[in-house]
């Protein structure tokens, strides 16, 4: 169960009520690599095979035409843990963790600024969407949000093929792993190269469009604010950045050549559009 039953007391008009809440879980989820540990994640628990192989895939462990190791998951009274094994004779390339990833932060725990792969990841896939494929592709990703409704704090993430069709949608109490689930939920099922479009809930920084960018998927959407190094990072990897997208409205940061209906030519100050 992604939430616990907590108790807890509401104060209104100067009135005490007591009730019995919906939490969203947060717990640690321990990853091993061929028996050795790499990482230490805290995740709301579910789809934890699905957020290795995404958290893998970010990390450049593993890739879409390379070996996908097989997920061995164990429970202690403290975590979960997850030990992912390769075939024998491959050999990973492990990048360098020390430490806790915290559900907030998607490049926790790495050991220096190499590791956190600034890098340019460039998307060699293009395509088009209409203005109101961005509403259209919220609204199914709300809708879908069954753990926000319940607990109001859970992050989502949803994937779109071209023609608009939802691939996954994922949701965690961190952004980075519900991006991740997603990531991972198409690599496992041999659908990542259908994913145009990711959506995602809260604002956007370095390490989601990151792992857009390695997973290859053109167009990233979301809710609120774009950080500035997630514009940067966007433009070099030609990757086509929304954000504030909310109702009618949204904004582009990087690439609108992909927007079926933009005029203006690609330039690198952002523009607002009415859906």
């Amino acid at each position: 169960m992604p939430f616990n039953i907590h108790r807890s007391t509401h104060y209104h008009d100067g009135e005490e009520i007591p009730q019995n809440e919906a939490l969203l879980a947060e717990q640690a989820l321990e990853l091993h690599i061929d028996n050795q540990p790499f990482t230490v994640t805290m995740r709301t628990p579910g789809k934890d095979t699905e957020l290795a192989m995404g958290l893998l895939l970010s990390e450049g462990i593993i890739s879409p035409q390379g070996p996908i190791p097989q997920a061995h998951p164990s429970a202690t009274t403290q975590s979960t843990i997850i030990n992912l094994l390769f075939p024998q004779g491959f050999q990973p390339k492990i990048s360098k963790r020390s430490m806790v990833s915290v559900s907030s932060c998607g490049v926790c725990g790495k050991q220096d600024l190499g590791d956190i792969g600034l890098e340019t990841h460039k998307v060699n896939k293009d395509g088009q969407f209409a203005f109101e494929d961005v509403e259209e592709w919220f609204a199914q990703m709300n809708a879908s949000q069954t753990d926000f409704i319940q607990t109001g704090g859970a992050h989502a993430a949803a994937a779109f093929d071209e023609s608009g069709q939802l691939l996954s949608i994922m949701e965690d109490i961190g952004r980075h792993n519900a991006v991740d689930k997603v990531i991972g939920d198409l690599l496992l099922r041999d659908k990542l190269d259908e994913a145009f479009a990711l959506t995602v809930s809260g604002r956007v920084s370095f390490e989601i469009v990151s792992k857009a960018s390695i997973a290859n998927i053109p167009v990233l959407a979301a809710v609120s604010a774009v950080s500035s190094l997630a514009a940067e990072c966007a433009e070099s990897n030609f990757l086509t950045l929304l954000g504030f997208c909310r109702g009618d409205r949204a904004t582009c940061y990087a690439h609108p050549h992909r927007l079926a209906k933009a005029n203006d030519p690609f330039h690198s100050d952002p523009f607002h559009f009415n859906l």
